[in-house]
């Protein structure tokens, strides 16, 4: 068959220069149960897996997302290929696209493919098109043959095509610039220090002043929406001066749907800003609202320079590139050839990116999967090792610029994690604890502050502390840079004798702690040292309490009753790390004692690294110590404290073992979230669709609400507000409950799946209880769908992360995905790109040792109803996202409790019927949308 389009341009025809190449090669796209092939003279096929696979082995095909590509195809990517998206990343650096034929077309403004043999044509277009583009830009681009060099000198198959699109032939020779191209720290300007800032002022802000800002935001011709107006009104409570101590004005606002709660908080928080020259942070819990409210506030600051000045996006430090890892990288080269495309990659991202934020920034989630994680992700501080101003990089680092420029900012948009984290550490980096606060996604705020304010001493975690203080073991293939605690700090010992001694005491006694090969000494008995020792005791307990110890998920059982190992093991390891904690307590204390003795002739620089160095003790090496001992002696006790719940889990994926340890959680994490974030904060506003369950009594409801914000801890009563969302969900949502189908048959699950996707005609989110019953699915029900032309993506099947399916779904109207709860919590899909939600199941809370502890505290059987109808309300809130959406929301479970009905809008009936209704219903009731 042939394409019915002109077919993709021989190497002659896409050669709008001379110097102009193209591989001469056939493109491959793959989908759930066949393939699309496009052969070099322009002929398409369509093939089954295993003949796609036989020719792809006998040629190097263009593809888009090799390791994808090999999944669907059913193998490891074991065969050389040109991938598409490497090509991408170089000439479009920092610039968003899904990793899909479509996402290509999409972004390159090509027509999108619709079947599989239209996807290999584009991809071969897109290749042409981006090389193309390559050229036209190489005069401006002076530095990307410089980095491109160093790439085709180490066998990037595109090298020569991107060398000759620039004008370099010779690739032995090299361009002029060959010796510095990856070097791009030396083409950056360094960030400059000011002096600190005073205090912000106490100036309250009112209901009108809000109002009237939030005017100016909209513009005079937005469409009047009294109910964005009222929450604006509502939560400028929380920006009034502070009467009591540790009594924050605290607003516990609801806002429906469609309000707009973005601009209706961003309103009086930038008026606070600007009155009192301080900064409002606004936190949030998804990369996704991250970035919308990033996007939102182009209204605020319209013009780029007043924007980057006066708004900054932060996170913690491990989501930044840090330019001495990227450096380590380029060094390495010398020695790993292999790496050069990774690093040449990510010089050409670290060029154009706008603050260096790998995590849900500028930079492509789905590069990693390319290159690999550690040439990529592996490049952020995730160590701790950080040397601070002894850097090189210091003056140009990502982390620090980002740091300072907050505390000038008028906006600061960060996560829930570095705010609790932050303010647990008294300020942390930033110095000072927010004055004023807004979480918005604060039904997350119950969960971020659980896992905040939790303890882990697990296999993982001692390997970790152990890395940091004693650098890699020798006989480690880690990265060179994994210095030890010495070599960072040995020239800020000063003249105390007694500091240099304390970091010797330290670092012997860091030897109790795991080494490399900690696991399998575990699995064959053979643990060395007081950590392993306990470690191994933990593992013993786990799978002799267990009932499934066969299952391929984690493990997990109560701590007590202790077997006898456990409690030695407990005891021993105590001892230990007391003998490790009270030297590193002196060396803190003695490098904070040369901030004054030695005041006089320490440089600002020196004084800076000090104190990075006593934080850096006291999170990573006291805190986390102390709260070890602490649960290593409960272990040895009758009982655990009453705020705390203690338990022992073997961590597992695919099967196998990962991780140890003993878990430790607050019963209540509201308790630390109020103390040390709620408490010292002036005024704070916590803001959500889904503050409350819908119980039926409305007080209850918001008690509830107060329990899982911390509010019920804070001396002072919170304001309550709540606004309506203005959509008509009576009119624009069906909610229907399938009485047929039985949940524990995955063949009926999958076919109601199945149909009630076609009914939709995509725009379909599966939603599961269980990463099994997932997978199930998806294996039954891909081929079907593709048949009729529904692209089917899925978690913990195609191998992407969430917020890269999440991308493709939205981008893709006609797309379906399956996932869990991550997916239900990053989705955020307007129109026609989510009109379908189906449950596979109750999403009942799993009964895991910490749900029993919170479930007698909170109310039992309430506190589970109360957990459910928030599930499925966050999720039904998914399905409308503007006023002219319509969705319909399925629950494949007979036995859902009445009582369950209140998570939906009031006037929504819950409809019980069978599954040929629901199919039927769902059509028609999509299907007019059309008409």
């Amino acid at each position: 068959m042939t394409a019915a389009e002109p077919p993709a341009p021989s190497p002659s025809e896409s050669r709008p220069q001379a110097r102009l190449r193209v591989p001469r090669a056939p493109a491959l796209a793959p989908g759930l149960s066949g393939a699309g092939w496009l052969e070099t003279d322009g002929e398409v096929l369509r093939l089954s897996h295993d003949d796609a696979l036989a020719k792809a082995r006998a040629s190097a095909p263009l593809v888009c997302h090799a390791p994808a590509t090999a999944r669907r195809l059913g193998a490891r990517p074991d065969f050389e290929f040109f991938d598409v998206l490497e090509l991408y990343a170089f000439v479009r650096p920092a610039s968003f696209c899904t990793p899909t034929p479509r996402g290509l077309a999409d972004a390159l403004d090509l027509p999108r493919p619709d079947e599989l043999e239209d996807a290999a044509n584009t991809i071969h277009r897109a290749m042409a098109q981006l090389l193309r583009e390559l050229a036209a830009s190489g005069a401006r681009d002076r530095d990307a043959a410089g980095i491109a060099w160093p790439m085709a000198r180490a066998g990037w198959k595109w090298g020569p095509y991107v060398l000759g699109a620039l004008g370099v032939e010779d690739s032995e020779a090299g361009p002029p610039r060959r010796g510095v191209g990856l070097r791009v720290w030396e083409r950056f300007g360094e960030w400059s220090d000011s002096a600190p800032e005073a205090p912000p002022g106490n100036d309250g802000v009112s209901a009108q002043e809000a109002r009237w800002r939030l005017s100016q935001l909209l513009g005079p011709n937005a469409e009047a929406r009294p109910q964005q107006a009222d929450y604006a009104s509502a939560v400028s409570q929380a920006f009034q001066p502070r009467e009591a101590e540790d009594s924050p004005n605290l607003v516990l606002a609801e806002a429906g749907t469609g309000v707009g709660k973005t601009l209706g908080y961003v309103a009086p928080a930038s008026v606070w800003a600007q009155k009192n020259q301080g900064p409002v942070w606004l936190s949030t819990f998804t990369r996704n609202l991250q970035h919308q409210i990033d996007t939102e506030l182009d209204r605020l600051f319209p013009e780029m320079r007043d924007k980057q000045r006066k708004v900054v996006v932060r996170k913690g430090r491990e989501n930044y590139l840090c330019l001495l890892n990227y450096e380590e990288a380029v060094r390495g080269i010398e020695v790993r050839p292999q790496d050069a495309l990774a690093v040449g990659l990510m010089a050409r991202w670290t060029q154009r990116t706008r603050d260096g934020d790998m995590v849900g920034g500028d930079f492509p989630g789905w590069l990693p999967d390319l290159v690999g994680r550690g040439r990529t992700l592996g490049l952020t501080d995730r160590r701790g090792e950080c040397i601070y101003a002894a850097c090189p990089h210091y003056k140009k680092c990502f982390i620090e610029g980002s740091i300072r420029r907050a505390r000038r900012a008028e906006i600061v948009v960060a996560n829930h994690a570095l705010v609790m984290i932050q303010a647990a550490l008294g300020g942390g980096e930033e110095g000072t604890i927010p004055p004023r606060t807004v979480f918005d996604e604060g039904h997350h705020v119950f969960d971020a502050a659980d896992s905040a304010f939790s303890a882990h001493l697990s296999g993982r975690e001692t390997v970790e502390l152990r890395r940091w203080l004693l650098g890699a073991d020798r006989s480690s293939r880690s990265s060179s840079r994994i210095r030890g605690l010495k070599r960072r700090v040995e020239d800020l010992l000063g003249e105390d004798p007694d500091v240099p001694e304390a970091l010797e005491e330290t670092l012997r006694a860091a030897r109790c702690l795991p080494a490399e090969g900690w696991h399998g000494r575990l699995t064959e008995d053979a643990a060395a040292g007081p950590a392993e020792r306990f470690l191994a005791a933990v593992r013993q307990q786990v799978y002799a309490r267990v009932s499934r110890p066969g299952d391929p998920y984690s493990l997990e059982t109560e701590l007590r009753p202790a077997i006898q190992p456990l409690v030695d093991g407990a005891g021993e390891l105590d001892t230990a790390l007391e003998a490790l904690y009270r030297p590193m307590k002196r060396l803190h204390d003695g490098l904070y004692a040369r901030l004054d003795a030695d005041a006089e002739d320490l440089d600002s620089d020196t004084r800076r690294r000090i104190e990075a160095t006593c934080r850096s003790l006291t999170r990573r090496g006291l805190l986390q110590v102390g709260a070890w001992r602490q649960m290593l002696q409960a272990a040895q006790d009758a009982a655990s404290p009453e705020a705390y719940v203690d338990w022992l889990m073997v961590e597992r994926a695919d099967g196998r073992d990962i991780d140890v340890g003993l878990h430790r959680h607050w019963v209540d994490p509201t308790q630390p979230f109020a103390q040390y974030v709620a408490q010292p904060s002036q005024g704070m506003v916590i803001t959500s669709a889904t503050l409350t369950d819908g119980s039926g009594d409305r007080e209850s409801d918001w008690q509830a609400a107060e329990l899982r914000t911390g509010a019920s801890h804070l001396p002072a009563p919170a304001i309550r507000a709540e606004v309506k969302s203005p959509f008509d969900y009576a009119a624009n949502t069906r909610v229907l409950v399938v009485t047929d189908v039985r949940k524990d048959d995955m063949t009926q699950v999958a076919a109601a799946y199945r149909e009630l996707f076609l009914a939709a005609h995509g725009g379909a989110l599966g939603l599961f209880t269980a990463i099994s019953r997932l997978r199930k699915v998806h294996e039954q029900i891909g081929p079907a769908l593709e048949e009729t032309g529904l692209s089917l993506f899925s978690q913990h099947v195609d191998g992407l992360d969430v917020s890269t399916l999440v991308d493709i779904f939205r981008a893709e109207e006609d797309a379906c995905l399956l996932g869990t709860d991550a997916v239900r919590d990053g989705v955020d899909v307007p129109g026609r790109s989510l009109r379908l939600i189906v449950f596979d199941r109750v999403p009942w809370p799993r009964p895991d040792i910490r749900h029993k502890a919170r479930r007698e505290l909170f109310g039992k059987r309430r506190y589970d109803d109360m957990l459910t109808r928030l599930r499925l309300k966050q999720a039904f809130g998914r399905l409308i996202r503007k006023g002219d959406d319509h969705g319909v929301f399925v629950l494949l479970d007979p036995m859902m409790p009445s009582r369950l009905a209140g998570a939906f809008p009031e006037g929504v009936e819950v409809e019980r019927v069978g599954l040929a209704e629901a199919v039927r219903r769902t059509r028609g009731f999509l299907g007019s949308e059309d008409g």
